[in-house]
This record gives structure tokens, C-alpha cells and sequence, in this order.
């Protein structure tokens, strides 16, 4: 398959590209990096990258920006950080990807388990991830085609206790090796309208 990912330099992104570049022809995507650089903030950047790239089977996003902070000091301007980014983000991906996607293809999109194990500091990351679930939920009764869309939720990474450990008291963490199957699994099998959670 030719599989497109977008925020495949960070640690979640390579750890996916590693995976699936066993079996799959990989098209590495990034803000600043990768064969193809877009925000996908910008849907007209969104749709030019869809355009220079052209079909694909597989499209799969492991970026987007949050906020994290107290409740009492959030403004609206923090909270928009997570809704144009990781929500509005990863929408555009789908909206322009479902013309892109070959029949049959999929779109796997990134939540968190903060969309349902709150943590301090992360109202608006809650907020934004349940979002993005409830988003997938709905368009994959939508989608034609056979075209699939899943969510994977993961857990604070072992690689990435050392920045958000102490946003994470007590939670279990994974490799990102083992997200990445939850990736493979959206990718390679047949389930759509899917919340992955590894943890």
C-alpha cells in the first residue's frame, strides 16, 4: 500500500512509519520536515499537499498541537490552539483525503487517553481528543466507497516521560513501538469507526 503520514518525524510518527515501512511504501509528511511539508491547520495546504501527492491507500495522522495548563489561567486563545490544530487539523486530512483514497482505503486519525482519563493541566487536551473521537464516530457511517476512519488513543509514552511524566502521576506508560500496532491494526485490518486505546 502507499501510505501517507502526517507527523512522522515525532516520536509516535517515526515509530508508525518504522512499522509500517516493513510492508508498505511510506510518504513522510511534516510541518518543517519530511518529503512533503503542510499544516494541516490550513486546509488550502492540506488540499495542495493531496494534489502534488495524488492517490493513496492509507493516510495516517500522529500530530497536532495542545495546551496544557491550569483551568483558572486558560484562555480562549489556548484552548483554539488545540481545536485548530490536533481537531481542525486532522478534519481537513479527512475531508480532503476521503477524494484522494483509493477504494477500500483508510484514514487513522490520533486522540489521547485524556479524552477520558482527565489529568491536571489538561482541559483543553480532554476537550480536543474526545472531539476528534466523536468526529471519527460520525464520518465513519458517512464515508463511501468502503473507505474506513479510525482514532487511536494512546497513553503517555515511555519515550516522553521525561516532558509529560509529571503531567501523568501513576498512569502506565507505553513504548511507542507498541502504539505503533494500534496504527497497523487501523491500517492493515478491516474495523472502522474505532477508538484504538493502548493503555
Amino acid at each position: 500500500m502507499k501510505i501517507v503520514i502526517i507527523g512522522a518525524s515525532g516520536t509516535i510518527g517515526s515509530a508508525v512509519a518504522s512499522e509500517l515501512a516493513q510492508r508498505h511504501e511510506i510518504i513522510e509528511v511534516g510541518s518543517r520536515s519530511g518529503a512533503h511539508q503542510a499544516d494541516m491547520g490550513d486546509i488550502g495546504q492540506v488540499r495542495a499537499l493531496f494534489a502534488r501527492i495524488g492517490k493513496v491507500d492509507s493516510v495516517v495522522v500522529t500530530a497536532g498541537k495542545l495546551h496544557f495548563g491550569p483551568l483558572a489561567d486558560f484562555t480562549p486563545e489556548q484552548f483554539q490552539l488545540g481545536l485548530g490544530s490536533k481537531l481542525m487539523g486532522q478534519v481537513n486530512v479527512a475531508l480532503v483525503a476521503q477524494q484522494y483514497l483509493n477504494d477500500g482505503g483508510s484514514i487513522t486519525l490520533t486522540s489521547g487517553i485524556v479524552a477520558e482519563q482527565p489529568i491536571r493541566n489538561g482541559a483543553a487536551a480532554s476537550m480536543t481528543n474526545a472531539a476528534v473521537e466523536g468526529f471519527v464516530r460520525g464520518a465513519a457511517i458517512e464515508l463511501a466507497r468502503g473507505i474506513r476512519i479510525n482514532v487511536v488513543s494512546p497513553t503517555v509514552l515511555e519515550e516522553s516521560l521525561d516532558a509529560y511524566g509529571p503531567f501523568f502521576p501513576g498512569f502506565e506508560p507505553a513504548s511507542a513501538s507498541r502504539v505503533a500496532l494500534a496504527y497497523r491494526r487501523s491500517v492493515e485490518g478491516a474495523q472502522t469507526g474505532q477508538v484504538y486505546r493502548v493503555w
